[in-house]
């Protein structure tokens, strides 16, 4: 697999020098030379395959034999050991839950995948690996639990400080062993840019192996891709062959990957982008004009994004051409208020618990829906994390309905360890060169 920078295309590296390197020092995005289109019998054919089998394919059509087919089928046997069903709530309209990984939430999928590959690269007596990762609320619990005890790795989670839900923040501070978080005084896009500056920072770089677990990283945005293909068999199987899907969106890498998935071939009628107030990519789609924004904080913290780093990625896959991507892909932003009203509605109508980011991907399907309806095309929003990681969002009566997991259980007896820092970016290099 050859990749180029967005902000370079004749940039050459191998997947395992993007998986390593993370982002260019050009501060672009890595992308394939080649996306390839899926076979037809195989697409087609999907309601055939599990899975594992169906992430196999996809996986080695992009990674070709940098990983041998053994091994990638290892890779994926060990990180997607968990399902993601696509659940119906009425006529065309469909629930994709993609929280039943580990951390109970979608990040499960790119973190386990990474983390893996990662491993699986890594030479006997080479430097220790230094993952760096920005959060805005479950990247960070993923990848806790996807590298916690990988040998020859330390990650280091930065989460702005009082902007993640209790739930999250346990997720990443009591894990101890190779995982240490860091609270930021500010923002998620203060915390992403403090990673983006590392990476590029020629001391820290000469002292440290530095790599991300952030959606910049092509390792998280290729696994993302499986759970599209995936719905889209279980849909086959019930005779339904047309589809959409509303997509919460906040860092853009989880939409990044169904475009990604469209363009290996799977054949999805229409995205929507679905945010909260944080709606820079609503509005450029609207107006034409990007303009990124400081970030605010919402109910749906996990997308609480001004800046979203894979916007990068995804403007890069049509080339710019904005009437392309304003034919495939629609969006809408919602506010706490709005959020609320559809955690409740989808609570009275399908007795169905949705997280806020749930909800606003709902809310946006049915926006588009009324608009667009039609008799033969299922709409799927994607369900990106377990409602029992927001417990004061809902109101009483829907927060008892939420069935709390053990492990969550678990995470109130672990005490809390973390290290506070400010936004500014000499402060967050002095505490990495103190704490080697």
């Amino acid at each position: 697999m050859q990749l180029y920078s967005t902000k370079n295309p004749s940039t050459r590296v191998s997947f395992k020098e993007a998986v390593f390197n993370s982002m260019p020092q050009d501060k672009g995005l890595y992308m394939p030379v080649v996306i390839p289109r899926l076979d037809d019998k195989f697409l087609n054919h999907l309601d055939e395959y599990t899975l594992p089998e169906i992430a196999f394919n996809v996986a080695k059509a992009l990674i070709g034999e940098d990983i041998p087919d053994n091994d990638l089928k290892a890779i994926i046997k060990d990180a997607i050991n968990f399902l993601a069903p696509v659940v119906k709530l009425e006529e065309n309209v469909f629930v994709l839950e993609l929280w039943h990984g580990p951390s109970l939430a979608f990040k499960d999928f790119g973190a386990r995948f990474m983390s893996r590959v990662m491993s699986y690269f890594l030479e006997k007596g080479e430097k220790q690996l230094d993952v760096l990762v920005a959060t805005s609320g479950d990247t960070g619990g993923a990848v806790a639990l996807g590298f916690l005890g990988v040998p020859n790795t330390r990650v280091t989670i930065l989460y702005p400080k009082d902007k993640v839900s209790d739930v999250q923040e346990l997720q990443l501070t009591t894990n101890g062993h190779n995982i240490r978080a860091v609270e930021i005084d500010g923002t998620f896009d203060d915390c992403q840019a403090l990673v983006k500056q590392a990476f590029t920072d020629a001391e820290l770089n000469e002292k440290f192996r530095l790599t991300s677990a952030n959606s910049i990283n092509i390792a998280r945005l290729i696994p993302q891709t499986f759970y599209y293909f995936n719905a889209y068999a279980q849909l086959l199987k019930q005779g339904i062959d047309k589809v959409i899907f509303s997509v919460p969106s906040g860092n853009f890498g989880n939409i990044g990957a169904g475009l990604l998935a469209w363009k290996m071939g799977l054949p999805v009628e229409h995205f929507i982008a679905a945010t909260n107030l944080n709606d820079t990519v609503p509005e450029f789609l609207e107006t034409g004009v990007y303009q990124p924004k400081p970030s605010v904080a919402t109910l749906s913290n996990a997308m609480d994004v001004g800046d979203p780093s894979n916007w990068v990625r995804i403007a890069d896959l049509f080339k710019d051409d904005i009437n392309d991507l304003k034919n495939l892909v629609t969006g809408y932003s919602y506010n706490d208020e709005q959020t609320l009203e559809a955690i409740k509605f989808i609570n009275d109508d399908y007795n169905y618990v949705a997280c806020p980011h749930t909800a606003i991907a709902w809310q946006a399907l049915r926006d588009w829906q009324q608009d667009n309806y039609k008799a033969d095309t299922a709409g799927v929003f994607l369900s990106t994390a377990h409602p029992c990681k927001f417990p004061d969002v809902f109101p009483e009566s829907i927060a008892a309905k939420v069935d709390v997991p053990e492990q969550v259980e678990d995470l109130f007896k672990k005490e809390k360890k973390s290290t506070v820092l400010g936004k500014d970016f000499e402060g967050f290099k002095q505490y990495l060169l103190e704490n080697k």
